[in-house]
């Protein structure tokens, strides 16, 4: 049989992922290689291109094994990855964005913040450009980080001579062909992709902030030419081809943000017997959920939500708004709960022990704590956690906030971490319900969750989500729905699909849904938000006394 196969590559903080689907979006290859990363304090974290690739490289060439999949067979790559910053010089060699000076080290991660002053002085100036990202820039976006570098790194700005997205990177590893992602230079680079046909650079925004000298070049280092998601960008170069073990002269599409890829794997979902429509997609959230979570919104009209990313136009689903809440540290945070625990080895150890994992345990242990409780999210009434250990992406926007725990005590026990765990993943629910809140101030109707990514396979996670919220939650009948979400546009790319949307009806279906419990569940979820929302309260009046010492 050689029915055509579409290859998704999906780069995201700590991994390459690869995922092999046929034409009804149904998985035939996995493949996963790890990525190297280096953190100086806080808040730098770099990467390397020439890494990033390799492990590319490596995760194609293991689910093509998996699949025991002829490489003749695919038809079309889609690619999509973290919005981290590349920086290449002109021969294509990586250009050290580290103040080590270490060329390999030219990436810098979507989740620095560097550029935390930059990006203070970026919304200083008010420029109407920034009505686009809820009116405050963020240090993770790449405007404030390219500041960043003409600045502190003058050597390497000058020296560079393309910036890139990761994903537009990627695309361009491939086939050498110098096309950005509406998706990535919409949202991450103040593109403004509804200007015109097919969008245009805001000269004075860049002079204002102090990147005229992009201007000048008639911004030829970060991109002047930029296509819609899904349109073949290229194929293959021998050299890729090589690197991949496919066949040259594969179509591969114009990129995609991760997050965004996840978004398209699981909204085109058939739900309740109703196909979507740009109403029912309006009553849609795609949570994407991972080292951090996006909370993915479109609509047919702009809505501009105060200090929530967008409105970007076309910037996922063609044709639609698209609005993007986000916490900077979900998974990430889980991770930190644990892993500074004193009894964390201990977990850790129990768990290679069992052939299990550090979570499943904790949420044994909460099942099994929970016999004598009203229900299971009641053991941690008395523990509270602020989660903006890495700043508030929104909708508050302050990457300055800091995380809080209100009630720990002595008990340094592996329940003791069970607990404080479970109160962290409410926490992170919290910052989710109140991401809902701010748009559905500004008209959003959103019912219906539909998850993806990594704690997405976290049932307690789910659950606490649902209840929080008084959402649905609907998970993909692919659990991979960001590679699902990347081979849609490797589809495409290979002209099987006439348009994304297209691939979106015809590749995702709906699994699991998840209904939110009410009653005595609901009020205290709705009495824990309240001290969620009293805690930045206190940690800003925390501040104001401190000014005045």
């Amino acid at each position: 049989m050689n029915a055509p196969l579409y290859l998704a590559i999906d780069v995201g903080t700590g991994s390459a992922r690869a995922g092999i689907f046929d034409a009804s979006g149904a998985r035939q290859g996995l493949g996963v290689a790890q990525i190297r990363i280096w953190r100086e304090g806080a808040d730098f974290v770099e990467q390397s291109s020439d890494d990033i690739w390799r492990a590319v490289g490596e995760a194609v060439r293991v689910a093509l094994a998996e699949g025991n999949t002829d490489p003749t067979r695919i038809r079309g790559i889609g690619v999509d990855a973290t919005c981290s910053l590349v920086v290449l010089d002109d021969r294509d060699g990586p250009v050290s964005v580290s103040p080590s000076g270490d060329d390999a080290r030219n990436v810098i991660v979507w989740m620095d913040h560097r550029a935390t002053d930059q990006a203070r002085r970026i919304n200083d100036t008010r420029h109407d450009v920034l009505r686009f990202v809820g009116n405050v820039i963020s240090p993770e976006m790449q405007t404030p980080k390219l500041l960043w570098l003409a600045e502190k790194l003058p050597r390497a700005w000058s020296r560079a001579a393309r910036f890139f997205d990761l994903p537009d990177f990627l695309s361009y590893r491939a086939t050498r062909n110098d096309t950005r992602s509406l998706c990535t230079t919409v949202c991450k680079w103040t593109y403004l992709g509804h200007a015109g046909e097919g969008g245009r650079w805001s000269d004075d925004y860049f002079r204002r902030i102090g990147l005229g000298a992009l201007v000048d070049e008639r911004y030829e280092r970060i991109g002047t030419r930029v296509r819609p998601m899904g349109e073949r960008v290229g194929s293959l170069t021998e050299d890729a081809a090589r690197d991949l073990g496919l066949p040259s002269g594969t179509p591969v599409a114009v990129s995609i943000i991760d997050a965004h890829a996840g978004g398209l794997g699981v909204l085109g979902a058939t739900l309740d017997g109703i196909a979507p429509s740009n109403d029912t997609l309006e009553q849609r959230l795609a949570l994407v959920c991972g080292t951090s979570t996006c909370h993915m919104a479109v609509s047919a009209v702009p809505r501009f939500v105060p200090g929530v990313w967008g409105p970007y136009f076309s910037a996922m689903v063609p044709g639609m708004w698209l609005t993007e809440g986000g916490q900077s540290a979900t998974g990430a945070l889980l991770d930190l709960t644990v892993r500074s625990h004193a009894r964390a080895r201990e977990l850790e150890l129990e768990a290679a022990a069992n052939g299990t994992t550090v979570y499943a345990i904790l949420n044994d242990r909460i099942t099994r704590l929970a016999r004598g409780a009203g229900f299971p999210a009641e053991l941690a009434r008395d523990i509270h956690v602020l989660p903006d250990h890495h700043g508030n992406r929104s909708p508050r926007a302050d990457p300055t906030l800091r995380g809080m725990v209100s009630g720990l005590s002595l008990d340094d026990s592996i329940d003791g971490l069970a607990v404080a765990y479970l109160a962290t993943l409410q926490a992170l629910a919290y910052g989710t319900r109140h991401i809902l809140d701010a748009l559905r101030a500004q008209g959003y109707p959103t019912t219906t969750l539909l998850a993806c990514g990594g704690d997405a396979k976290n049932p307690l996670f789910l659950r606490e989500h649902a209840d929080a919220t008084g959402c649905r939650i609907v998970l993909s009948a692919e659990p991979e729905a960001v590679l699902l979400g990347s081979a849609m546009l490797g589809a495409v790319a290979a002209g099987s699909r006439a348009t994304l949307v297209d691939a979106m009806g015809a590749m995702s279906r709906a699994g699991k849904i998840i209904e939110p419990t009410g009653g005595s569940v609901r009020a205290y979820h709705d009495a824990k938000y309240a001290v969620f929302q009293r805690m930045h309260g206190d940690q800003m009046a925390y501040r104001e006394i401190m000014s005045r010492s």
